[in-house]
């Protein structure tokens, strides 16, 4: 009986990262956790031990040798991600010592220990934060508006150019929003006021956006591990159902058995109301569209979501129901 398949996944104890673990193992798989801290170890999924290794802290002297041994595949999702006012004296150079440079010797690495293919996680701030007319897909340029957009697209074309000198396999996947059970940051907030019953300023916003469900995340890793045609390509990732801010509130609050207040404020008064609070980029991301065209990775990968977009959105209000104030 031959050995499965070893994927290294980095990242392995994150929201999204927790995730594909459970998707690999699920699918035979054998998965081995690349972690930065010892108090981090990924735990075992379904009863299923992992094998976690410590790696340290990501940047361009990361030693990942040793723990690239007997992996054929590496699903890179560890990152320094988006922070709300970063107060770091150069908020780029630190984004790039992350997920530029580490980013780099991770590929590199993987090359020299013979890994045939790597999956990075990007974001589709790579394209920028909002459409108007016309929904990102991949012939959209790079057009990122922030430090950690812009270090999302520079790793990218350093490892396009790492796959053209080495022949490592690369697959790129730029997911919008991720959703799900435990979710934190913004979206957890906004579910927090909806479990509340709090009156929210959202009901006559018509904007579209799209969201990915963490579990359709995952299986988009997966099958971008097993699947030839992904080999140097690169998708947009998500549920392929664009939601108003309203509508998604309305599928929260049906999963907790709730009914939403939504008052029909216009989107002009909360601009204004944001620009006099100093938070215009928190209502920017409430009431503007940000929709993505994730058909290619469909059509390309034969690859449907498992995950109804509407049943994901009441499952994960239904989770957030159920936990404490």
């Amino acid at each position: 009986m031959s050995e499965p398949v070893r994927v290294a996944v980095t990242g392995a104890n994150g929201f999204v990262g927790q995730a594909v673990c459970k998707a690999l193992l699920a699918k035979g798989y054998s998965v081995r956790a690349l972690l930065r801290r010892a108090d981090a170890l990924a735990q075992p999924v379904d009863g299923v031990a992992i094998d976690s290794r410590i790696v340290g802290d990501i940047n361009a002297t990361t030693d990942w040798k040793d723990h690239l041994k007997d992996v054929q595949a590496v699903i890179h999702l560890a990152a320094r991600v988006h922070v709300m006012n970063d107060q770091s004296d150069d908020p780029l150079a630190v984004f790039r010592a992350v997920n530029v440079d580490g980013t780099a010797g991770l590929a590199r690495a993987a090359h020299a220990q013979g890994v045939k293919r790597l999956i990075f996680m990007s974001s589709i701030k790579v394209n920028g934060e909002a459409t108007t007319n016309r929904a990102f897909d991949e012939s959209s340029p790079a057009a990122p508006e922030d430090p950690y957009g812009q270090s999302k697209a520079e790793a990218e074309q350093v490892l396009r150019e790492i796959a053209a000198q080495t022949g490592l396999e690369v697959t790129i996947l730029r997911p919008p929003l991720v959703y799900g059970p435990n979710v934190g940051a913004n979206f957890a907030a906004l579910t927090k006021l909806v479990r509340r019953g709090m009156p929210l300023p959202l009901g006559a916003i018509d904007n579209h956006r799209s969201l990915v469900h963490v579990d359709n995340l995952a299986d988009a890793c997966v099958t971008a591990v097993e699947h030839p045609g992904t080999a140097n390509q690169t998708f947009l990732v998500s549920d392929g159902v664009d939601h108003s801010i309203g509508q998604m509130i309305r599928l929260l609050a049906e999963g907790m058995g709730k009914k939403p207040v939504l008052l029909p404020v216009p989107e002009g008064v909360l601009a204004l109301l944001g620009r006099i609070t100093g938070k215009s980029a928190q209502v920017s991301r409430l009431t503007g569209s940000l929709q993505i065209d994730s058909r290619a990775i469909r059509r390309t990968l034969d690859w449907q979501p498992p995950v109804d977009a509407h049943e994901g959105l009441r499952s994960t209000g239904a989770w957030f129901g159920k936990q404490g104030s």
